[in-house]
């Protein structure tokens, strides 16, 4: 069974093309014009066993925010796209990743039903010239197109870099154990039936 994806996007303001294989082995190659964003997505990859391209332009004249919330979106495109009818699909996946002084854990359900808890206090500032901020804009973009409920939590942390570094680390793999299959499970993990 093939689990790949192909997504490509283009608006006025972003250019971006995704290729994911779920069943990877943590390859990437990313081409974004933010690099420490560019860092993040190969911790997912890695962390993830994910085999990842991505390919993106955006207005970061102005600022990185379409950029990195496009690349949300289309992310979460290409998971819905790979993970197709979810057979056998265990669904649910959690990682907790310490990065030096902090400690994070991201926990996932791929239930078609999106939603994202986000219990990480980052204040308004940047690390290099990447805005915090966008790192809850990129999950709320994940979220809405891939149809994931998503947990992030950080327990303590102080350096920024750290705490950023730990979430994309726990969320890749939390991806891993949800993309996951299970040869026990018939059909798909749910008593109604439907992940819908």
């Amino acid at each position: 069974m093939s689990r790949i994806a192909k997504i490509d996007r283009k608006t006025n303001e972003t250019n971006i093309s995704i290729e994911l294989d779920l069943d990877g082995s943590g390859q990437h190659h990313l081409e974004t014009p933010v690099p420490f964003f560019n860092h993040m997505l190969s911790a997912v990859a890695r962390h993830g066993f994910l085999n990842l391209t991505v390919r993106a332009t955006g207005d970061i004249e102005i600022d990185a925010h379409h950029t990195v919330e496009d690349i949300g979106i289309v992310l979460g495109e290409a998971f819905k796209q790979a993970l197709g009818d979810k057979q056998g699909l265990r669904r649910f996946g959690r990682g907790t990743m310490p990065m030096h002084e902090a400690l994070a854990s991201v926990i996932i359900d791929f239930s078609g039903r999106p939603f994202l808890v986000f219990n990480v206090d980052l204040p308004k500032a940047k690390v290099g010239e990447f805005d915090t901020e966008l790192v809850e804009e990129f999950f709320v973009a994940f979220c809405n197109h891939s149809g994931a409920n998503l947990h992030v939590n950080l327990a303590y942390g102080d350096n920024l870099h750290h705490i950023i570094e730990g979430i994309f680390k726990a969320f890749g793999r939390a991806l891993d154990e949800a993309t996951s299959i299970d040869p026990r499970i018939e059909g798909v993990l749910s008593t109604k039936g439907s992940l819908e």
